[in-house]
């Protein structure tokens, strides 16, 4: 049997702050819950007043169960329901008044929803959703299959009616935040056309994503239909009537609603009933549906979603991440390595699978690349496809295969699957449909994990600006503030053990996993012009950044989907799916900008989906999307030049020596065995090598298109200053003459 009743889930309203659409808390929206009936209370200020709700006049009565939430408490109490409806709330506010972006409702005055009508359904404890999403979110249901009785406009049309859609940052654009129907339609409805038999479960809805306005339903009815002209409702099992589904109470917390029956057809409608007093109807959805078999085949095949691979294909928590890591090292001793380089607010610790022919120790010559996933606790499919990753580079390790092998050979790879744990398993208790946009980002100290690094742009930029760089200030290896090591800081411990991390191993590159988009971008990720919301703010090595990210995006299978639909506002295929970050939207203190400036690190970040936590039914596709992109970006490490820096007498490799190339004010560094490496673009280039107590020495070294890296070393001899010095440190007898010409130089100096 399918279910017990249809029901309301009881969940907090999410804070959610994503691509410029603040939180229901922060714009000041109440609660979620209703306590009583309709509160007398003003509308939002962006809406003209509204007439008062007509009055209920019934007299019979009959009990039903809502929740009062008081400080995160849910508190079922009985009151009263009167059978008589409230008529529905139509009027709209005028699409031409815009409100400011700092009139807000008041924090306890709560606007007024109506009451549910008759055939409201009781609301039991436990949902449980059964069939899949059928995929509004995740954009396999395409625009055209979308319809609606109405919209208020293009940028309002049924196309947006998606669950976590996100809007533009002006109302009225192309991208705004949800379906809305027109203020003159009295009968609204939102229409999907699955194009095949489907088993249809249930509703997921949320309300309007958007900065200016504020527009949820808080009621609506579903049919459904074969041909799209006959249509039935979906009834109530205890009245027989049309069940009337309790909706939402804020824009952003995902409401779940099960069906009473499973209904088969093709089309399904929802009907809003209610909406917010003073908005309007407005809606995004998500529907669960599972596939029905078609012996017949009356209609076109339904694509699968799949993959050859034998690999794990579920969301894992911490516990089930451990285990998974634990079985992959089981099953490739030889290769693999789980560490540990912290832990997280709550106590979680950092794991880290490393992957190589040597693993825990590094080799000379080779360079040592890292993929992190799970900044955001909710965006939780790099999490996914790093597991998968280091399942399938084990798998086909112990089968020969020879792109693996080689990888594995002359690569040393970091996989850290969850940065932000604590976020995660708030996301996961919620579900990949009901965790909504933005619960779980962050750590459990309410910390953005992604603005916590250290902002050394702006050092860096005031001292080019001064014309200290490079001569004063170096362009590489920038300090640590001293603000930012201060015991009270606001650094999360999570990104403390990160930027240790990134200190002890001398990572050459590195990708940052992200979701609720598709598109790759790369530093800087912070304008320079202060207070900028978006300005191109490219890197010296703005070339290097740009193949990077199209290696990745052109490897991508979605990202070069020529039909694909944009995820929320902007279209990113019209620049090839890759962007400056800064162009963007600004992000200070992002962990891509830290890792240039502190490290020799190149790092991207990779928006890797629309959506930001998918169905399990899904993983196996979006690990056929990306597995080519995931290991053809890691083989990038071997473009440009590498080699090792030695001392000319001892053949001793120098540690710290300064790599700097001609037309690019960014150098890196030896590692402590003096090999390094320069990510470059094919052309040829000078290159300078220095260090303390050496002469340097400049060479010519050309970067082709062949597979790489091209060998550039150098052999550096001590300056005479530098042996005297080694001299006296051991202790050694200068000799008269030198010391003559030593005193009478000192003489000089006074």
């Amino acid at each position: 049997m399918w279910g017990l009743l249809l029901a309301l889930a009881a969940f907090a309203p999410a804070v959610g702050l994503s691509l410029g659409a603040p939180s229901a808390s922060v714009l000041g929206l109440a609660p979620a819950a209703t306590t009583e009936a309709p509160v007398s209370t003003p509308a939002p200020r962006s809406s003209p007043a509204q007439p008062p709700a007509g009055k209920e006049n019934g007299t019979s009565e009959q009990h039903i169960r809502i929740r009062v939430i008081r400080k995160k408490k849910v508190i079922v109490k009985k009151r009263k329901k009167l059978i008589r409806p409230i008529p529905p709330v139509t009027a709209m506010p005028s699409t031409t008044a815009r409100p400011s972006t700092t009139a807000r409702p008041s924090t306890t005055a709560r606007p007024s929803t109506t009451t549910s009508p008759v055939g409201a359904l009781d609301i039991p404890e436990k949902q449980e959703p059964g069939c899949p999403p059928l995929g509004l979110e995740s954009l396999r249901v395409s625009d055209n299959q979308l319809d609606a009785s109405s919209s208020q406009s293009f940028g309002l049309g049924p196309h947006r009616g998606r669950l976590n859609i996100q809007s533009g940052l002006e109302d009225g654009d192309l991208f705004d935040g949800a379906w809305c129907a027109e203020e003159q339609d009295v009968e609204p409805w939102l229409q999907v056309d699955a194009r095949h038999p489907t088993r249809f479960s249930g509703i997921i809805t949320q309300g309007r994503n958007s900065i200016w306005r504020y527009d949820w339903v808080t009621s609506y009815k579903v049919q459904f239909s074969n041909d799209s002209r006959t249509w039935w409702g979906s009834k109530n099992r205890s009245t027989g009537m049309d069940a009337v589904f309790p909706a939402n109470s804020d824009p952003e917390t995902p409401v779940l609603n099960l069906l009473p029956e499973p209904q088969v057809a093709r089309f399904i409608r929802l009907l809003p009933q209610t909406w917010l007093q003073g908005g309007a109807s407005c809606l995004r959805a998500e529907i669960l549906a599972c596939p029905v078999s078609d012996p017949n085949s009356l209609f076109p095949e339904v694509p699968m979603l799949g993959s050859s691979d034998p690999l794990d294909f579920r969301h894992h928590d911490y516990k089930a991440m451990r285990k998974l890591m634990k079985q992959v090292n089981e099953q490739c001793p030889n290769i693999t390595r789980v560490y540990s380089i912290g832990k997280s607010h709550q106590g979680l610790k950092l794991y880290v699978m490393e992957m190589s022919d040597q693993p825990g120790e590094h080799e000379l010559g080779e360079p040592e690349v890292r993929y992190v996933a799970g900044m955001h606790g909710n965006e939780a499919l790099g999490r996914e496809l790093l597991l998968l990753l280091m399942q399938f580079l084990c798998r086909e390790f112990l089968r020969g295969d020879p792109r693996v092998t080689r990888l594995l050979t002359e690569t040393r790879i970091h996989l850290l699957p969850s940065m932000n744990p604590d976020g995660y398993e708030t996301a996961f208790r919620r579900g990949s449909e009901m965790v909504g946009w933005a619960e779980g980002r962050w750590n459990h100290q309410g910390i953005d994990l992604n603005h916590n690094f250290a902002d050394l742009n702006t050092p860096l930029w005031e001292a080019e600006d001064d014309g200290l760089v490079p001569d004063t200030v170096p362009n590489h290896h920038l300090p640590l503030p001293t603000y930012y090591t201060l015991p009270n800081a606001t650094v999360a411990p999570e990104t403390r053990a990160v930027i240790r991390w990134m200190q002890r191993i001398p990572f050459v590159l590195s990708a940052n996993l992200h979701g609720g988009e598709l598109v790759v971008s790369y530093p800087f990720d912070m304008t320079r012009t202060p207070w900028a919301a978006r300005e191109l703010t490219p890197t010296p090595d703005e070339a290097v950044f740009r193949w990077l990210s199209t290696v990745y995006a052109g490897t991508n299978r979605v990202m070069q989907d020529p039909d694909r639909r944009p995820c929320h506002n902007q279209d990113f295929s019209l620049y090839g799916n890759v962007i400056n970050g800064a162009d963007w939207h600004t992000v200070p203190g992002s962990m891509n900008d830290f890792s240039y400036l502190h490290t020799n690190c190149f790092e991207v970040t990779v928006e890797l989906s629309c959506d930001k936590f998918p169905h399990e039914n899904e993983l196996p596709q979006e690990w056929e999307n990306n597995k080519d992109a995931l290991l053809t970006y890691l083989e990038q490490v071997r473009m440009g030049i590498a080699g090792v820096v030695r001392d000319k007498d001892t053949e001793l490799g120098i540690a710290d020596a300064v790599i700097a190339v001609d037309g690019i004010n960014h150098d890196v560094t030896t590692a402590w065995g003096g090999d390094y490496w320069r990510l470059l673009t094919p052309g040829d280039y000078m290159v300078t090598a220095s260090a303390e107590g050496y002469h340097t020495v400049t060479r010519s070294c050309r970067v082709t298109f062949e597979e790489g890296p091209v060998p550039c070393n150098f052999r550096l001899t001590k300056t005479p200053k530098q042996r005297l010095r080694e001299l006296l440190a051991a202790g050694a007898k200068v000799p008269p003459d030198l010391r003559r010409r030593l005193e009478r130089l000192r003489g000089q100096k006074n």
